[in-house]
């Protein structure tokens, strides 16, 4: 009678199914994980502004801060009129490290770009919808508004803040 409750206990147990201890590539992470990536970047960007900040102090030139949470070397800049979406803009900038190095040789050039469709660094279209042709001005971004937790996968590495040269064409 013992044999005959035990076997097909045995054949239950044995059949049910294993539970993961991992999350699948791609799954879902537990709350822990998400406060944990949270309070990452909070604590990265509070770095990052602090850093800006102090090379900011550290110039002969004046920067002033967006209400995005980057930096601009034109005072009142916001007070110009704002481009709309669907308005075309041409534009050409160049990226640096915060030691002034040039990260790539020729500069990023986009003609005929309407605002609204931008494939751009949120803080490049931001300040662009502020500017007027021929403007030049240089921005400062913390990387959550840069490339961020990955980089470009080229010459910008994870949670680099960068210096972007701008000029409409």
């Amino acid at each position: 009678m013992k044999k005959s409750i035990l076997v097909p206990l045995l054949f239950i147990i044995s059949c049910a199914q294993n539970t993961q201890t991992h999350p699948p590539v791609g799954g879902f992470l537990s709350e822990n994980d998400l406060n944990t990536s949270k309070n990452r970047a909070k604590n990265l960007n509070e770095t990052e502004r602090i850093q800006i900040q102090d090379w900011i102090a550290n110039q002969q030139e004046k920067f002033f801060p967006m209400s995005l949470n980057y930096w601009v070397n034109v005072e009142n800049l916001q007070q110009n009129p704002k481009k709309n979406d669907g308005e075309s803009i041409s534009y050409q900038y160049e990226l640096y490290d915060f030691d002034l190095v040039k990260l790539y040789d020729a500069p990023k050039k986009n003609i005929s770009v309407q605002f609204g469709r931008f494939e751009e660094l949120k803080a490049v279209e931001d300040v662009l919808r502020y500017m007027e042709k021929g403007q030049e001005a240089t921005i400062l971004v913390p990387s959550v508004l840069a490339f961020g937790t990955y980089g470009d996968n080229d010459k910008i590495p994870n949670d680099m803040p960068l210096i972007i040269k701008i000029k409409i064409l």
